[in-house]
């Protein structure tokens, strides 16, 4: 969407953008702000093409995140059950796990597609805590935004912040612990302050 609005000689409203990373229950509408900005109702079919277009060619260069792969292999490793909640839809999750070769990786995945509404209201994390047969007080979750961390709390669990370029500035406080990067704690160090935690 940078890409675009600046092909139309606008900027992103970035502080508007960021409301929506998370979440599929945003108001933001950059479709609906570019065309006020640039003063006429913009073709919605044309302009969704174009993302979608310029969306591919800025994954294709995409690289899983350092950690990703080595948490994966060690929860498997410790006998932990892993699981996807998402505000993103099946298919756009499904399309990612493929294209990195990680979909066997996770034992429930639940998306957009089965709630009614998405983070930050804790419905995707409920379900994905029932769907692993867990309880709150026994998930860690990663997340990325502001609204996936409410999220979290909001259904009780240990919440990391793993923030990425666009989020790194966002107030992630509300996690419970925050790292740079996945690398930067392995997987068995981070279930042992969470179980000294709960221990004290």
């Amino acid at each position: 969407w940078q890409r675009i609005y600046r092909e139309h000689g606008h900027q992103l409203p970035r502080d508007r953008w960021l409301t929506i990373i998370g979440t599929a229950s945003g108001s933001f509408d950059p479709i609906a702000d570019l065309g006020e900005r640039a003063g006429r109702e913009l073709d919605r079919d044309q302009f969704e093409a174009l993302e979608r277009l310029y969306y591919r060619e800025a994954t294709k260069a995409q690289r899983l995140l350092p950690g990703v792969s080595r948490y994966l292999q060690e929860a498997r490793r410790i006998g932990l059950k892993t699981a996807i909640a998402s505000s993103s839809s099946r298919r756009w999750v499904e399309e990612h796990l493929h294209r990195f070769a990680i979909q066997e990786g996770f034992d429930a995945i639940v998306c957009k597609d089965d709630v009614l509404v998405t983070k930050p209201d804790p419905a995707l994390y409920r379900l994905a805590l029932q769907r692993l047969g867990a309880r709150p007080e026994e998930a860690i979750a990663l997340e990325d935004s502001s609204n996936g961390i409410r999220a979290a709390k909001a259904a009780g669990i240990y919440c990391v912040a793993v923030p990425n370029a666009m989020t790194a500035t966002l107030d992630l406080s509300a996690a419970d612990l925050r790292l740079d990067s996945l690398d930067a704690l392995p997987l068995r160090e981070l279930v042992r302050r969470l179980e000294s935690r709960q221990a004290n």
